[in-house]
């Protein structure tokens, strides 16, 4: 099965946006191999734009000229990734990232580029050309490089098994196919059709949906194609959006599963925003860190680093290889929360899920705007009877006591292990 447990890894996006080289992935590749790997993180995700030689920071530039084959497929710009040239690819930089032990992604845009559309390139195994199987009203609203392809037309499905054949040759493990995962109804035969063309490429590759918001009445539709999908629009070191992703994982946990992973997308720690050429850490504050790692751990969203590895200080790797929390990630089972309480300033907020290897989570945030303190009864989580209580952060363990008594700062957490 593929992502049978919830991806970990590193994306490119937060710290270099679409000017990511390859001596920034090889970098970053080497420390997560020599810092990150043995506590399960493994994937090295290369974002959008890699296609377009000129450019330099988070933003688009609209109608750029894009290095692309005769067969209408992008390839990496050989100025931003050396080893690509002559016509290798991402072959040779894979072949790096899985040299160290780990695995190897890009991002992709839906649909087919609007310059193999206007010099009406060939499609390998069709007759068909570009314009043939372009639908030119589907259009991502936010970037110009694609047309959508109709799936009805000849052609549009050997255009999108030559797409994950080529990648397949590169040895690409993971694909991020944006400008999808909200747009349902619209694109879902397109959905449909990239899918199954991931799935006759002969590789393993775990195919992620974004950008979100993605639907809740699409679930099925998720499940049955891809592996991940967002859940939110792209998530940024802001408390309002790490606040609001509470109902947002209050909506989607019941749908995660092996194979199946709602995406509250990456976690923006250490530096990030690399490419302006100053020191940008990231805004949240440690707390507010320790907040966000330990709703995605009891979701089980994949958790896709989004600093620039190599800079980070002691406590963002810490933060990262904290292995209760991790084991958190691995091991929680039908985790959902329990209640939310709000009284002015004050709100709190608890979560639980049934641990795989025996006992339980739980999870209390203080997502309220002041300092506080409570003391929450096991039995509120139907746990019932005295427990031995390990806070997973600290490492303090609370020894034959039915509940838990928490003092919190503002926007901070504790996690706990439950067992008997």
């Amino acid at each position: 099965m593929i992502a049978k447990t919830s991806p970990m890894g590193w994306n490119s996006w937060d710290c270099w946006g679409a000017a990511v080289t390859e001596e920034t992935v090889r970098a970053n590749a080497d420390y997560m191999a020599a810092h990150l790997k043995e506590f399960g993180w493994e994937y090295v995700v290369v974002d959008i734009q890699w296609y377009e030689p000129g450019a330099t920071s988070h933003a688009y530039h609209p109608f750029a000229d894009l290095d692309m084959d005769e067969y209408s497929r992008l390839l990496p710009a050989v100025n931003r990734f050396p080893s690509a040239a002559n016509g290798a690819g991402f072959a040779p930089l894979a072949e790096y990232v899985h040299s160290l032990g780990l695995k190897f992604g890009i991002h992709i845009m839906r649909g087919i580029p609007r310059q193999a559309v206007y010099r009406n390139t060939a499609i390998l195994g069709s007759s068909e050309r570009a314009r043939d199987i372009a639908n030119a009203s589907s259009i991502c609203f936010w970037n110009s490089d694609m047309y959508g392809v109709d799936p009805a037309k000849p052609g549009a499905r050997a255009y999108y098994e030559s797409l994950f054949a080529l990648y397949a040759s590169w040895g690409v493990d993971f694909i991020k196919c944006d400008d999808i995962a909200r747009e349902m109804p619209r694109c879902e035969r397109e959905l449909r059709l990239l899918s199954d063309a991931v799935k006759s490429s002969g590789r393993d590759m775990v195919l992620s949906l974004s950008p979100g918001p993605a639907l809740p009445e699409k679930a099925e539709l998720y499940k049955e194609t891809a592996n991940m999908w967002r859940i939110t629009d792209d998530f940024w070191d802001d408390w309002k959006l790490l606040y609001d992703m509470f109902a947002r994982a209050e909506t989607w946990c019941i749908h995660a599963g092996p194979g199946h992973w709602p995406d509250a997308d990456m976690l923006p720690v250490g530096p990030v925003r690399q490419v302006y050429g100053r020191e940008n850490r990231t805004r949240f504050t440690e707390d507010e860190q320790r907040t966000m790692m330990t709703l995605w751990s009891v979701m089980r969203s994949p958790l896709m680093i989004g600093g620039d590895m190599p800079g980070f200080d002691d406590f963002t790797r810490d933060l990262l290889t904290n292995r209760g929390i991790l084991a958190m990630h691995k091991n929680a089972r039908y985790a959902h929360p329990v209640w939310r309480r709000k009284n002015g300033e004050e709100e709190w907020i608890l979560w639980t899920a049934v641990n795989a290897q025996g006992g339980y989570y739980l999870a209390v945030f203080n997502a309220g705007e002041c300092d506080g303190e409570i003391t929450v009864p096991l039995a509120d989580a139907e746990i019932e009877g005295a427990r031995t209580l390990t806070e997973l952060w600290t490492g303090r363990i609370t020894e034959h006591t039915d509940r838990i008594a928490v003092a919190l700062p503002k926007h901070a957490c504790a996690a706990f292990a439950v067992t008997e």
